[in-house]
């Protein structure tokens, strides 16, 4: 690609030879007069030729800058008539918000019909997934991370935090009542789902049944019950829905299961969870939008 001189010197040159006035130059661009016959002189060195005609007044142009002149004022518009486009077309392309399977299905897709009434101009384009998406790679607008501490991968808001309890659809117990001590969970199915390895405070059944033993004598061990285990936090909340077993689940992501009882606590003792944050990086384009977003997820709840 040929080498060519600084837009300010170009901007500089278009501005007063469309004026034949380095002051209206000035006025238009907020600059000196001065920093404007400045840069036009930066610009005929580079070209090693005189572009305007100082003496006598008035100003203007010499051949070389009649013959630039035109040149330079079609390519500046084509470059704000370009940049504009793309503008346009940004602003009404959907925020790509990027978050886990869970919490896509379980807690925001259940919402979003609030958010298109709210912002009918602003759609979303949600990527459900277990995997990072790099924010500062540009793969996605916006993250909502579940961590114990605030990413900083960028500008991190917090706007819900859960707790983990022992949860079971009534149709196991007696009569709709919890289960009065962790020894009945010997006729029980524990049901477990994957949480990496690196998570040391993963709130697992194997937590649970160490923090019990803090309340009641007589927890059976983990290895005298029956599991039923899934890689998917969906599945296997989906197989506590249909009565197949007890599971450690967050009650941020069953609260409404919760709240219309076809779900249960079955013990008064829960697990520290997880904040969730969203993630954007700072400086973003769309960044009235992104706060807007943020605005509704904290209202949301």
């Amino acid at each position: 690609m040929k080498k060519l001189p600084p837009l300010t010197e170009l901007r500089a040159f278009e501005a007063a030879a469309r004026h034949l006035s380095f002051k209206q130059a000035a006025a238009e661009l907020g600059v000196t007069p001065t920093a404007v016959s400045h840069q036009i002189r930066l610009l005929e060195q580079y070209c090693g030729r005189a572009l305007f005609r100082r003496r006598p007044r008035p100003l203007s142009l010499t051949q070389a800058g009649a013959r630039l002149f035109p040149a330079v004022r079609d390519g500046l518009d084509a470059f704000a008539t370009a940049l504009g486009a793309i503008r346009r077309h940004g602003d009404r392309q959907p925020l790509r918000v990027t978050t886990t399977n869970a919490f896509a299905s379980r807690w925001l897709v259940p919402r979003l019909a609030r958010w298109r009434k709210l912002r009918p101009d602003a759609p979303l384009d949600v990527i459900g997934t277990d995997k990072v998406i790099d924010l500062r790679a540009g793969d996605a607008d916006i993250a909502v991370r579940y961590a114990r501490t605030a990413p900083r991968e960028g500008h991190a808001e917090q706007f819900l935090q859960d707790a983990f309890w022992p949860i079971c659809s009534p149709l196991l117990l007696a009569d709709g009542e919890s289960l009065k001590t962790p020894a009945d969970l010997r006729r029980q199915v524990l049901i477990h789902y994957y949480w990496p390895p690196s998570d040391l405070e993963a709130p697992t059944w194997q937590r649970w049944l160490a923090a019990a033993k803090g309340k009641w004598r007589n927890v059976p061990d983990f290895k005298d019950m029956e599991h039923l285990s899934f890689r998917e936090e969906l599945h296997a909340i989906e197989a506590a829905i249909a009565g197949q077993g007890i599971g450690i689940f967050s009650d941020v992501l069953l609260a409404p299961e919760l709240a219309s009882g076809a779900l249960v606590k079955a013990f008064d003792v829960s697990l520290p969870g997880y904040r969730s944050y969203l993630v954007y990086r700072p400086g973003h384009p769309r960044v009235k939008t992104i706060r807007a977003f943020a605005g509704w997820l904290r209202s949301a709840r």
